[in-house]
């Protein structure tokens, strides 16, 4: 059985059409997902349709889905992270090794107390937390009953290109979809996160948060992170999903088994969330009892430069903040206060450092 015959480009373009109501997207989207799908019902496209179930390669859509589990947690009582990502998660994961190892998005088991996945057969198991890697956003857990799942195989994510097919699995949901990378390129994100290049696909799944991406031969290329508005760089600007690749695992998983975290020193982390306003970098939210908080920084700060250098874009803010520096460094910060530009001096330390840990009774 092939991926692609699993679920027809018909009832692909349908789950659009649902994606669409139950997120609020705009109409022009809606319209360009019903053109699409009426242009997906003509001979034509189904001649092609057919003619990539032909040439499709053969995969094992059971043992695939198999390796797709649900990811449940809750949080340390007091969790920082509580305010922003609640204190009960739920998302996927993808089992990719024997040993009941499941990759999933970091950001589901930051603080948490308790992690359980919930496997195929619609079993809930226990589980631990084994790693988790701020820069990437990868996370790691593993079961502590045996899963009995065949493992997926880590795919290539540096060889996608723009219009690649692909699968994306979760748990939650119809459980699947297809869907086409539609960009390849850097992100940045408030919570001083940035990837050299993010996955971008379309059209956007509602079940994003560890969702495996697919490729044609059923290895993995991605975990699932956000839903975006502008997945696409041109016109038509089409929502989407923004996707962690893959290839970032692959230097640094036997840290996070071995460790539990990369090696080598963290990154500075000083605890702001700053937003590009008019070309301008201007704060958003502060860290309660985090690095910035304590300098004295506050919403509405503007910040103008790190050192000597000036910033205006978080690209900017980041290779400032992380060139030649690690957690535990003081970082010389200019920003504006109100109408007065202040020099202010900030004491990084590790990401991790600010969580609260998990009790050991």
């Amino acid at each position: 059985m092939t991926l692609i015959a699993v679920f027809p480009m018909r009832m692909r373009w349908c789950a659009l059409r649902l994606a669409t109501l139950a997120l609020g997207l705009p109409f022009a989207v809606a319209a360009y997902a019903a053109d699409a799908a009426d242009a997906a019902a003509t001979p034509q496209a189904q001649t092609r349709s057919e003619d990539a179930v032909a040439t499709a390669p053969k995969v094992d859509a059971d043992k695939l889905f198999g390796a797709i589990v649900k990811v449940s947690t809750r949080s340390v009582p007091g969790a920082r992270s509580a305010a922003t990502l609640g204190n009960q998660r739920e998302g996927s994961g993808v089992v990719i090794a024997d040993n009941g190892l499941v990759l999933t998005i970091g950001y589901l088991i930051v603080e948490a107390d308790d992690v359980k996945i919930t496997d195929a057969k619609g079993r809930t198991l226990p589980a631990q937390i084994v790693g988790y890697d701020h820069a990437s956003g990868f996370g790691l857990v593993r079961a502590q009953v045996p899963l009995d799942v065949q493992p997926i195989a880590l795919g290539d994510s540096a060889k996608t290109a723009e219009r690649d097919p692909v699968l994306i699995a979760s748990a939650g949901g119809p459980g699947a979809a297809f869907a086409w990378i539609v960009s390849k390129r850097q992100f940045t994100g408030n919570w001083e996160y940035q990837l050299d290049y993010a996955l971008y696909t379309s059209p956007p799944t509602p079940n994003w948060s560890g969702a495996a991406l697919i490729d044609r031969d059923g290895k993995l290329l991605g975990i699932g992170s956000l839903i975006v508005r502008e997945a696409t760089t041109e016109d038509p600007k089409l929502p989407g999903n923004l996707f962690v690749p893959i290839d970032l695992l692959k230097p640094i998983l036997d840290d996070l088994v071995r460790e539990g975290h990369r090696a080598g020193p963290a990154r500075p982390w000083i605890g702001v969330a700053a937003d590009e306003v008019q070309g301008r970098l201007v704060i958003t939210r502060v860290s309660p009892d985090g690095p910035a908080d304590r300098a004295g920084l506050v919403v509405g700060d503007i910040i103008l430069g790190v050192g000597a250098d000036a910033v205006r874009t978080q690209a900017q803010f980041y290779e400032r903040l992380w060139n030649r520096r690690r957690a535990g460094d003081d970082v010389p910060l200019k920003v504006l206060q109100g109408v007065d530009v202040k020099d202010v001096n900030v004491h990084s330390i590790d990401r991790i450092e600010y969580f609260r840990p998990r009790p050991t009774v």
